[in-house]
């Protein structure tokens, strides 16, 4: 996976010193404060499993997809270093399912079902919910994935699996599971709750919405 982000961080990198507006730089450095704190808070589950909302759907609809690589990776990497929450060798898988998959999921998502629908609209708030839900799932999908080929990708001389025992038909469902009915639910909450505050406020800090914002406000302003 190191092969795949290094790339991925690169061109984050460049994309945001071009792209990151002045007024966005603190916004950047809060996303990655707020995802490295509520990743923090782990919610226990039947079963003896916990988890986490991460904000990375709601990171990448602020502040686009690119935003969401470089503020989840930052607050990952601090995980790491600080707690050892993650571990340094799973660290780039970790930024595939959380600071990739998730932000750029959760973005598209939400513009596929936002559509055209006025900045001010319930629309917009329900299309990031789904997109937050969502955009969990396929990190969990992702991750549950990536466990499960770990039987036919390490295996000792006689064929025993040497770091994880159980397979696609286990992981995956497992994994899938606890995150439909479960984090998938708290990341959809968090989203919404977080994007109508952005919207009542200044939703002229949506990702990709500016001139929108602005078109909007000049025709609430403008005389009857």
């Amino acid at each position: 996976m190191w092969i795949i982000m290094i790339p991925i961080w690169y061109y984050a990198g460049r994309k945001l010193s071009s792209e990151l507006k002045s007024r966005q730089v603190p916004l950047l450095a809060l996303a990655a404060a707020f995802s490295f704190v509520i990743m923090m808070f782990n919610l226990p589950l039947p079963g003896g499993s916990v988890g986490h909302a991460t904000g990375a759907a709601i990171i990448g609809i602020i502040l686009g997809p690119w935003a969401g690589v470089i503020a989840m990776t930052v607050a990952l990497a601090l995980q790491a270093l600080m707690f050892g929450d993650g571990g340094i060798w799973t660290f780039a898988a970790n930024c595939f399912n959380m600071a990739v998959v998730m932000p750029f999921s959760g973005y598209y998502i939400y513009k596929y079902i936002s559509g055209k629908a006025p900045l001010t609209s319930s629309r917009r708030a329900v299309s990031a919910a789904i997109a937050g839900y969502i955009s969990l799932v396929l990190a969990a999908a992702s991750t549950g994935f990536m466990f499960g080929i770990q039987p036919l990708l390490h295996q000792s001389a006689e064929g025993i699996p040497l770091y994880m025992p159980y397979g696609l038909n286990i992981a995956l469902p497992a994994m899938l599971l606890q995150h439909i009915f479960g984090y998938s639910i708290l990341e959809a909450v968090i989203t919404a709750l977080i994007f109508g505050y952005i919207q009542k406020t200044d939703a002229s800090l949506l990702y990709g919405e500016k001139i929108i914002a602005a078109d909007h406000s000049s025709r609430k302003s403008a005389p009857a």
